[in-house]
């Protein structure tokens, strides 16, 4: 029986009920023509979530809700890399595209990523991008290279030489057309588009300028899609190149305007948990690296497989990955600030929205009484003019080799921190307007670096508003000087 009250807005059925096999079976159950989100069923007082326009015998055309995945510079290629090496092993997908798994779940949502070919292939649904050859050809050379399509590659032959404005004005905007095109083909060939995820580093030229340039067509041309950025952010700390705060603060004030999320990730958080957590004598870019593809993997965890509880990713920004033994101790370690991967410290602070995706089999009960604990002994850490601002997924598939493991995902007002640091280096620099001739000599206006440098303080600004903001209690209103009642209130 599919006769449910519409809902606001463009949404289909809401609350439909039907019965299956003899058990009635109820839902709540949202679709447009463009996306669905998916349903919840509850059969003999047990949840069991079903994926996006499944198929349960209502003649609706089962779909999955695809990602297109861009890699783009030297580090964004890098890390995604690794992403596509941990999600390949997660899935059971071999070097050749073949499915080697050992669980039919492994292949239920494998579409979120993957387009199936012919011969029951799996090809990533990835483009991978640069402005000069060198890691284009590292990674058609290695293993994962017969992964992709030849069109997935596209690159040019200058580089960007850690120059923002050529990334995002000459070197990368000659190249961009070609990028949107093997965009276009991939989210041509989805089912039901999601949205985009971008992964690069805000140092360099590329990723940064190349990178906030390409964000700024895809959301143009895909305006109703989610856009997400994974950012590898520039410390004084663990430096390439004198540049970086320009580079970085140039790309913030895009990716403020243009990407639904932006995690932010920067390195030396990721050497801290090296050294530290880790133990690592020498920590290697690859190491690093991994960390990054660890919590992008447990971050799309909940879109990836079927799980007990679904989380929103609209409303987050900021994530980590952890190991621990039981539910307690994942809790806890997701709260510590050691273990965040964005230098900045989370007790400074208070989180706006959270999300924690568990992995493994544990019992949903004491996940939420954990959680519940954690708030109650915390509750200044969490604003309170928010309500239910915790979210929580828990999918029975851990990642390989592990029993559990759990991510984090925090919108902390202490992320100002960071920005802060960068917007100081960057003020430094312009007011002596270093290095700003490189810029302008790309066909720079010079007035993008003040608009660039109020906007990251103006976003600094609006973070710490939030932090201090209090929850202001509803007063009931005097309407023709009596005060208005509740219904159900009975008059005079």
């Amino acid at each position: 029986d599919d006769r449910g009250r519409a809902g606001a807005g463009p949404l289909g059925w809401t609350h439909p009920r039907v019965t299956l096999g003899g058990s009635l079976v109820s839902w709540s159950h949202r679709c447009d023509d463009q996306s669905c989100v998916g349903l919840t069923a509850v059969t003999g007082g047990s949840p069991r979530d079903w994926g996006p326009c499944e198929d349960l015998a209502l003649g609706h055309k089962a779909r999955m809700r695809e990602i297109v995945h861009i890699q783009i510079g030297q580090c964004g290629n890098q890390i995604g890399a690794k992403f596509w090496e941990v999600i390949g092993e997660e899935h059971g997908i071999d070097w050749a595209g073949s499915y080697r798994g050992d669980s039919a779940l492994q292949l239920e949502r494998v579409s979120v990523y993957y387009n199936e070919a012919h011969g029951k292939k799996y090809v990533p649904r990835a483009v991978l991008v640069d402005l000069e050859p060198g890691t284009m050809d590292s990674i058609r050379s290695s293993r994962l290279g017969a992964l992709f399509q030849p069109d997935s590659f596209v690159h040019g032959n200058s580089g960007a030489g850690n120059n923002w404005a050529k990334g995002h004005y000459t070197e990368g905007a000659e190249l961009v057309e070609s990028v949107l095109d093997a965009v276009r083909a991939e989210a041509e060939g989805c089912d039901c588009l999601q949205g985009f995820q971008l992964v690069h580093s805000l140092g360099g030229g590329t990723g940064s300028g190349m990178g906030t340039l390409l964000l700024g067509k895809i959301r143009e041309e895909y305006p109703d899609r989610i856009l997400n950025s994974f950012s590898v952010m520039p410390s004084p700390k663990v430096s390439d190149t004198v540049v970086e705060p320009y580079n970085a603060v140039l790309s913030v004030h895009q990716l403020l305007q243009n990407s639904d999320a932006c995690f932010c990730i920067d390195n030396e958080a990721l050497y801290d948990i090296c050294f530290r957590t880790l133990r690592l004598a020498t920590p290697t870019y690859g190491d690093l690296n991994h960390l990054v593809s660890l919590t992008m993997s447990g971050v799309t965890t909940s879109l990836r497989f079927p799980g007990q509880l679904n989380a929103d990713l609209r409303k987050l920004a900021g994530s980590q990955q952890y190991r621990a033994l039981s539910v307690a101790e994942l809790t806890q370690q997701m709260f510590d600030a050691r273990n965040t991967m964005a230098a900045c410290d989370p007790r400074r602070g208070r989180y706006l929205t959270v999300a924690c995706i568990f992995r493994g089999r544990m019992s949903t009960k004491e996940v939420d009484a954990q959680l519940l604990a954690v708030q109650t002994r915390s509750s200044g850490c969490f604003v309170e003019w928010i309500p239910n601002n915790v979210k929580v997924a828990v999918c029975d598939i851990p990642p390989r080799g592990l029993s559990m493991a759990a991510t984090f995902i925090g919108n902390s007002t202490a992320i100002q921190e960071l920005f802060s640091r960068i917007s100081e280096h960057f003020s430094a620099m312009f007011k002596r307007r270093a290095f700003v001739h490189w810029y302008t000599g790309e066909g720079m206006d010079i007035n993008e670096f003040a608009e660039a440098e109020s906007n990251i303080q103006d976003l600094v600004s609006e973070y710490q508003q939030l932090q201090d903001a209090e929850a202001v209690p509803e007063e009931k209103e005097e309407v023709g000087g009596e005060a208005e009642r509740e219904p159900g209130d009975k008059g005079h």
